[in-house]
């Protein structure tokens, strides 16, 4: 998910136009059969990722374990591939037998127009104890009873701090509070005498890096959707209060010179990334830029930490999603397919493994607690975000992100003052993501 963030909004659009013209031109297919237990799988497995370099060589490592424990299956790796892609190519029939998705979001999409096939037969033929999962990775792995994914290692969204910055200003330790991050970020910012900004303190923008409405939401402990998957944005108060805070943050800065400094940033995934060159003194980012960090900037000294929040009940709260993966409903080997995806989802060795070299969170109870895993104090707070009760996900949806990015819109128009009515705009998104709800049935 992480790595392909900065261009989702492009994204989006073209995998729920390639869902649609699965969904209206891909036949029914018959069920495939399911081997016996205890049958070798055989064949040619083709599978679609989208990691690249340091992460891409991680995986292969892996993948090289799985080929010498099933020598009679031919495995093609095909990394570098986003969901546009990978939907587009399964509704034309020739899709890979599986691939990873950085999308915990698509997954209520793939589920329902049947673009990833229903794991549920193969998990109980083989027995495979879902309660080793934590409950939500579970949760953003299935859609109304149905599984057509599993858990491909965790991510789990803290606070970044920069630590020699902090120690000039007089700080000690993270903000815990959202009114600590307004009163820090003021303390932390530099300008030049014409108010143009040298140094945030905190970029409050949304659409900056991983400034997202999901990323923030834990902060505030505020709900996406009901419990018949209509919009809850709008009656939910903590939106109300979350988005008011943000807007007074912006509004000291002043906006356009927000996007003034914002334009002067680099690129989130390469060395030039605002954190790594102190052009920002705190960031909500994943556990995966620890290794960024120690990569491409070594020399900051940094501390991490879990969300601040509107309330102290929020305490320890950060957002959690994930890589996920799946069999294609156009699979030509689904046997193999799924040996494939329970070796890398089911079985410790290969979750650790993959865990210490991508450097993402373990998504079951064993590779969580296994003493192979490379635990440091500040991974260490990533695990725990990932298991606080108060951390949070997006649940899955008929209309994928399709809720996120309608409130994204907003928000554009909300943090640049276009927009000023507050109730109005997340009423108007409730009306909005509703209707999408409606039409996807």
């Amino acid at each position: 998910m992480h790595r392909a963030l900065k261009r989702r909004t492009t994204l989006v659009v073209g995998v729920a136009v390639a869902l649609t013209m699965f969904s209206a031109c891909t036949p029914a297919e018959a069920p495939k059969p399911i081997a016996t237990p205890g049958v070798e799988p055989t064949g040619t497995v083709e599978l679609w990722h989208f990691f690249t370099d340091r992460e891409a060589k991680a995986l292969d490592d892996t993948l090289a374990r799985f080929k010498a424990k099933y020598p009679k299956v031919t495995l093609t790796v095909k990394g570098g591939q986003d969901d546009a892609k990978v939907t587009t190519a399964i509704g034309a029939g020739t899709g890979p037998d599986v691939a990873i998705s950085y999308s915990t979001d698509i997954v209520g999409k793939f589920c329902a127009a049947g673009a990833w096939v229903d794991l549920n037969p193969y998990l109980q033929r083989d027995g495979v104890d879902l309660t080793a999962i934590p409950e939500v990775a579970r949760s953003y792995t299935e859609f109304r009873g149905k599984r057509c994914a599993m858990p491909f290692l965790a991510d789990a969204y803290g606070f970044y701090f920069n630590k020699a910055m902090f120690a000039e200003a007089g700080l000690t330790e993270a903000p815990k509070t959202l009114a600590e991050l307004s009163d820090m970020a003021k303390k932390l910012t530099k300008r030049k005498p014409d108010g143009t900004i040298e140094r945030a303190g905190f970029l409050p923008l949304f659409g900056f890096y991983e400034n997202s409405p999901s990323h923030f939401a834990p902060m505030a402990g505020a709900k996406w959707l009901n419990a018949d998957g209509t919009s809850a944005i709008g009656a939910d108060p903590a939106w109300k209060a979350l988005l008011t805070w943000q807007k007074e943050l912006v509004d000291w800065y002043g906006y356009d010179k927000l996007e003034k400094f914002r334009a002067s940033l680099g690129d989130e995934w390469s060395a030039d990334n605002a954190f790594h060159k102190g052009k920002i003194a705190m960031a909500v980012d994943g556990e995966w830029r620890m290794a960024f960090l120690k990569d491409q900037a070594p020399e900051v000294q940094f501390g991490v930490a879990p969300l601040p929040v509107l309330y102290a009940s929020h305490a320890g709260a950060g957002y959690i999603s994930g890589n996920v993966i799946g069999v294609s409903r156009t699979a030509r080997n689904p046997e193999a397919a799924w040996a494939l995806i329970k070796f890398l989802t089911t079985e410790t060795d290969s979750i650790v493994e993959l865990s210490n070299g991508i450097r993402n969170v373990p998504t079951t109870t064993a590779a969580l607690t296994s003493p192979q895993l490379h635990v440091d104090p500040a991974f260490q707070v990533f695990l725990d975000i990932f298991a606080n009760p108060n951390s949070g996900t997006t649940p899955p949806s008929a209309i994928g992100p399709g809720y996120q990015d309608t409130l994204s819109e907003f928000l554009m128009a909300w943090q640049s003052g276009s927009k000023k009515d507050l109730a109005a705009g997340l009423a108007d998104v409730d009306t909005r993501v509703n209707k999408m709800i409606e039409l996807a049935g």
